[in-house]
């Protein structure tokens, strides 16, 4: 079997964080989330890791993250930009915002040549996630078989500001349905959704969600691919300026038409992450303990 590959999305811009936070440092030694996710990563087992940016931030992005990598990873380098589309589709006028995740790992297909692992940037998963993600990617499998980390919502929600979750059904250990809601805020233990600004609706703490932590067979690269035209006939008429192509669509519709399986990986972790420049204390801080408590060394992969 192909080693799995960890596939990293790592092309925002970040425009509510003000800055680039996939290299924004968490520590006095100048790691970023994503020294910590490649850090837990390789305890796991990863060896292929293809991270996901765009030109404009190219030569920062590898000074300070990827050419460090290169010593323990197969690297490769994958850019997300606008015109990456099938034939005989072409970028709106005006159109600035990046087509969703689904369509940048679709843009790693010719660096992905077996099961692989999806995770972002400036999300802190936590150990077990990569060991879970591994573990189910090195088994033999279908190639419709697919997993996904699933976190208590609680666990995953800031106090500065909205988030978007897809929020999940699992049923017999399995994911049987994902709903992306793109303005949750936390309300106590629990949270509530808005659609318009206007009406908001209640979510339990303990709801599991997805924080696009994925472990894929090679099958869905190929149905990536499939979907893709058919879902820019369908959106671009609608909302040609701000439709995104989402991993969770792509992960309803193989459920809901019997053509994949997704086995849930139950997480007990805390998420941390960095969506608004308030969130930084709070992930400074509890990174700070792990390292007092001997979870990571002062000095992860440099």
């Amino acid at each position: 079997m192909p080693q799995p590959t960890l596939v990293i999305l790592a092309a925002g811009m970040g425009s509510r964080f003000g800055g680039l936070k996939q290299i924004t440092a968490v520590d006095d030694h100048g790691h970023a989330i994503i020294d910590y996710s490649l850090f837990d990563a390789y305890q796991a087992g990863f060896r292929k890791v293809a991270f996901i940016i765009k030109h404009e931030i190219e030569e920062d992005f590898k000074a300070r993250v990827g050419r460090r990598m290169e010593k323990y990873f197969e690297v490769s380098y994958v850019y997300q930009q606008l015109d990456c589309l099938p034939e005989g589709f072409n970028v709106p006028e005006g159109r600035i915002k990046p087509w969703g995740t689904g369509h940048a790992v679709l843009c790693a297909a010719g660096q992905v040549d077996g099961p692989f692992a999806v995770i972002n940037s400036d999300d802190y998963y936590g150990p077990s996630a990569y060991t879970a993600l591994f573990d189910f990617l090195s088994a033999e499998r279908p190639e419709n078989e697919h997993a996904m980390v699933a976190y208590e919502l609680r666990r995953t929600v800031t106090e500065h500001g909205s988030v978007a979750r897809g929020i999940c059904r699992v049923e017999d250990g399995c994911l049987a349905d994902v709903v992306e809601r793109t303005k949750i805020f936390k309300r106590g233990e629990d949270a509530e959704y808005t659609e318009d600004g206007e009406h908001f609706f209640p979510l339990p703490g303990d709801a599991p969600v997805s924080m696009n932590c994925w472990g894929f067979g090679p099958g869905m690269m190929r149905e990536l691919e499939r979907r893709f035209p058919a879902w820019l006939e369908r959106n671009l008429p609608e909302n040609p300026l701000k439709c995104e192509y989402f991993l969770p669509f792509v992960v309803n519709a193989l459920i809901h038409e019997n053509e994949g399986r997704v086995r849930v990986l139950p997480c007990h972790e805390t998420w941390y992450g960095i969506t608004y420049r308030e969130d930084m204390d709070s992930v400074v801080g509890h990174l700070a303990d792990l390292r007092k408590a001997g979870k990571y060394p002062e000095i992860l992969l440099d």
